[in-house]
């Protein structure tokens, strides 16, 4: 058995399962969860369409790197998009099962576990996908601190100089999760400056990039080229269908960006066995080619966030992020004492921001914060709001 098994924490829904292990929800009030990123949206029709009529694909093996047709719509929607010269459909676009499954591969490609003691840099409060490809690559997971004083920026002080010099990867999140948080250009030129120094790979992930309020989240893909760095030297970026398109289940996703990396990462998917269904690969298609059902799924959530913020501002500091559709609160108790006596006395369900974190140089991140997804109906969130601002009073 891998011994890295052993190095795996509980993810966070186990954590929040056995913190309401004894206790028993208020039966007069419905359960509604908002602790789950899992999108509720409808699927649009065409989408449903596209993968019904395509279901004879079924009886073909896929290739790994996906059709000709799928890459070039990837391209095209990237180009389109951030405003960025067409990438290379067959060498810089490579489909995948959604972002997750990539997110977890890609470590173990890019990680060279001969090197000593290689180091995986994360932010904190994090995807916890990211430090189990850390720990199942060989590597350690180092944590970068992301805290309201400076606006969550990544602070790359917080490491020493040892540290650096021993990473490969670093995962990003813009925006964020939890925070909704866009990385700004000037932080991009910062990192892309240690990527040179230190020879790490960025992987950058942008699953959220079209859940927005106002401005289109900048993406790494488009700061590499206002930064002249066309290339895109030791950057792939992450994306997926699930939030943008409300096809969680679809498992639809790509990587672009570096051609030498994603020439690897490709290689390492051919006998990982990851390739795309024939059926699915049509209906990614064309969802990639509609921006109609994505910009009324932006108004659907602009709705709820817009309501929740007049129903919580009075009693507890909610501020809206810059894209994404968590709401990242702080709690005037502990967060798990917060999300317990939630559940207990109002049946609605939170995540504790100290299960997204962990504790380094005497701080957890996430402690006295909880997360918030408003990924439900308009009509549930909002009655689970009213009995948040009940509970906080």
């Amino acid at each position: 058995m891998n011994p890295d098994l052993q190095r795996l924490q509980p993810y966070p829904f186990q954590k929040l399962a056995a913190l309401f292990r004894e206790v028993q929800p208020n039966a007069d009030y419905r359960a509604i969860s908002l602790s789950i990123g899992e999108p509720k949206h409808a699927t649009p029709q065409f989408i449903r369409d596209a993968l019904s009529a395509n279901l004879d694909g079924l009886a073909n093996y896929p290739t790994t790197s996906g059709s000709d047709t799928l890459r070039s719509t990837i391209a095209n929607w990237l180009e389109s998009r951030y405003g960025i010269p067409p990438l290379d459909a067959k060498t810089q676009v490579l489909p995948v099962n959604g972002s997750r499954e990539a997110l977890f591969a890609f470590a173990q490609v890019v990680v060279d576990r001969t090197k000593n003691n290689p180091v995986v840099i994360c932010p904190n409060p994090f995807y916890q996908i990211y430090e189990g490809a850390a720990f199942l690559s060989g590597a350690t997971p180092h944590f970068l601190n992301t805290l309201p004083d400076n606006n969550y920026a990544l602070n790359f002080a917080q490491l020493p100089e040892d540290v650096w010099q021993r990473a490969q990867l670093i995962y990003v999140c813009s925006p964020g999760n939890p925070t909704g948080r866009v990385m700004p250009l000037a932080e991009w030129k910062t990192l892309f400056e240690m990527s040179d120094r230190y020879g790490l790979v960025i992987a950058s992930d942008e699953c959220y990039s079209e859940i927005y309020f106002s401005e289109k989240p900048l993406g790494a893909l488009q700061a590499a080229h206002q930064l002249g760095r066309s290339d895109y030297k030791n950057l792939v970026v992450f994306s997926s269908l699930s939030k943008r398109s409300n096809v969680p289940g679809m498992r639809s996703g790509f990587v672009a960006g570096d051609a030498k990396v994603i020439e690897k990462f490709a290689l390492y998917r051919t006998y990982h066995g990851s390739a795309m269904n024939p059926a699915i690969q049509a209906a990614s298609i064309a969802a990639w080619k509609d921006e109609v059902h994505v910009a009324e799924n932006r108004r659907m959530y602009a709705e709820k966030f817009a309501k929740v913020v007049e129903i919580l501002k009075p009693v507890l500091p909610v501020v809206m992020p810059d894209a994404g559709f968590y709401f990242w609160v702080r709690t005037p108790i502990a967060d798990t004492a917060f999300a317990q006596a939630l559940y207990r006395d109002y049946n609605v369900t939170v995540l504790p921001g100290s299960y997204l974190a962990r504790s380094v140089n005497g701080v957890n991140p996430g402690e006295n914060f909880v997360r918030l997804a408003l990924v439900a109906s308009t009509e549930e969130t909002v009655e689970a709001a009213q009995r948040i601002a009940k509970f906080s009073r």
